[in-house]
């Protein structure tokens, strides 16, 4: 593929980029091959000498709200965001985040499986993600030696035509990228209090569909008070914003997933603890600007 139909296709695929490339003309020997799951979205794309920008204007243009890991296939790449450099050699990856600017840098031949999804799918601190973006994660060692390989089965999957269609293996998709990127987080993890906001909010994930979650609740599976769970969730605006916040982003999920278009609104809202549909309606709304139906003609 030549170089200038490859950067529309590229563009296209991902998020709008601005694409240059110093490969003599004639030589330039592109390719780009993506599928989706679910709410991820995964491509393998190759190319030689090129270098890639999204800058602060075509964010303003365009910025779905998305994350992207990158791992090197073939070659040396090179992500820059937050004035970090990640230097990314075969089985490396790292994270970036499509609402800020970034460069990829690519000086000879290359290959990078891309994975990519919304950012309120990183099951890490919203804050977190501002201090692993463009972080070197190597495939061989901690966390990264397990996702490493579980990414290039999943890029291998792309490349046979195979493409898992469980909710079950996209979470375990999104589990395991977060390991990492937590891995490699500054946050204290050995505090207590972050111990017991973990445990507070894994007890949220694995119980949003009850209707009589509450503040209680959390802290009583926690034995702490409601007032220090509050004060725990304090950066998240309080313990019903997140539980709020994450009934929401799964409705939000199965409403885009072609694979539950059977599913009505009012089953999929049920499924996540929100019994009043009206009530739903309103809150999504507020929340992404769009009725529950528009959000699902839209993903059609």
């Amino acid at each position: 593929m030549q170089f200038d139909r490859w950067r529309e296709e590229v563009s296209a695929a991902f998020v709008p980029l601005d694409a240059s490339s110093s490969a003599s003309e004639g030589c330039f020997d592109g390719g780009l091959h993506s599928g989706s799951m679910g709410v991820l979205h995964i491509s393998e794309v190759s190319g030689r000498c090129v270098d890639v920008r999204r800058t602060p204007a075509v964010i303003r243009r365009s910025d779905p709200g998305l994350v992207k890991v990158g791992v090197q296939l073939r070659g040396r790449g090179v992500v820059v965001q937050r004035d970090r450099e990640a230097v990314l050699e075969p089985g490396d990856f790292a994270v970036y985040d499509t609402s800020e600017p970034y460069a990829l840098h690519f000086a000879d031949d290359f290959a990078m499986f891309v994975l990519m999804f919304p950012r309120e799918s990183l099951k890490i601190r919203p804050n977190d993600l501002a201090h692993v973006s463009a972080l070197r994660i190597k495939g061989n060692d901690g966390v990264g030696s397990l996702v490493s390989p579980f990414l290039a089965g999943l890029r291998k999957g792309l490349s046979d035509g195979f493409s898992p269609s469980s909710r079950l293996f996209e979470d375990a998709v999104l589990d395991l990228v977060s390991a990492a990127l937590d891995e490699r987080a500054p946050h204290e993890n050995t505090s207590p209090g972050a111990a017991i906001l973990a445990g507070a909010q894994s007890f949220v994930e694995s119980n949003l569909h009850d209707p009589g979650l509450n503040t209680a609740m959390v802290a009583s599976s926690q034995h702490i008070s409601p007032r220090y769970l509050q004060k725990l969730f304090e950066s998240d605006g309080g313990v019903a914003a997140w539980i709020r916040s994450r009934r929401l982003e799964c409705c939000r999920r199965d409403l885009e997933d072609p694979r539950l278009s059977g599913d009505s609104i009012g089953t999929i809202c049920a499924r996540y603890g929100l019994v009043d549909s009206a009530h739903f309606s309103r809150v999504f709304k507020e929340a992404y600007g769009m009725s529950p139906r528009q959000a699902r003609l839209a993903s059609l």
